[in-house]
């Protein structure tokens, strides 16, 4: 791509498709309710007042500021990165993921105190933690970082 202009396109969609299909869950599901969609997945409603796992998400409400200031530094950097980088396919294409899904995490953190996860998949007993499709475009960027890193000489 000529600029980052199109990979900040992308990270748009993956902010469309995360706040979409987080204001459905939210409208269709009961706080808490879990819905069978297959064997070992089910669809929840959770609120997630921390970060990834939850972590911090019990320390009494000043991780709401602390996650966001990290969320808009780390967008900052980021949309600098892809104008400097922006030739670079791979490693643009997992900062643009990184972006579009700490953005719709942060969206939810300002806008509502949390973030809604709802993507429960489990085996008997032990559940993963619930998550989104931001978390999820977090992670397959972070993989890919890992993975481009690797591919080079």
């Amino acid at each position: 791509m000529r600029s980052g202009w199109g990979w900040l396109a992308l990270s748009a969609v993956v902010i469309a498709l995360d706040q979409l299909t987080k204001q459905w869950v939210s409208q269709s599901l009961a706080f808490g309710e879990a819905i069978p969609v297959m064997p070992s997945f089910n669809l929840v409603l959770a609120h997630n007042t921390g970060a990834a796992f939850s972590f911090l998400a019990g320390a009494g409400g000043w991780q709401r500021g602390f996650f966001s200031v990290i969320a808009v530094v780390a967008a900052g950097v980021i949309v600098h990165l892809l104008r400097k980088h922006h030739e670079e396919k791979i490693f643009s294409l997992a900062l643009a993921l990184i972006l579009g899904g700490a953005l719709g995490n942060l969206i939810d953190r300002i806008l509502l105190g949390h973030v809604v996860d709802f993507l429960d998949f489990y085996v008997q007993g032990y559940h993963w933690p619930a998550f989104n499709v931001a978390d999820m475009a977090i992670t397959g960027g972070a993989g890919l970082l890992i993975w481009g890193s690797l591919k080079k000489p």
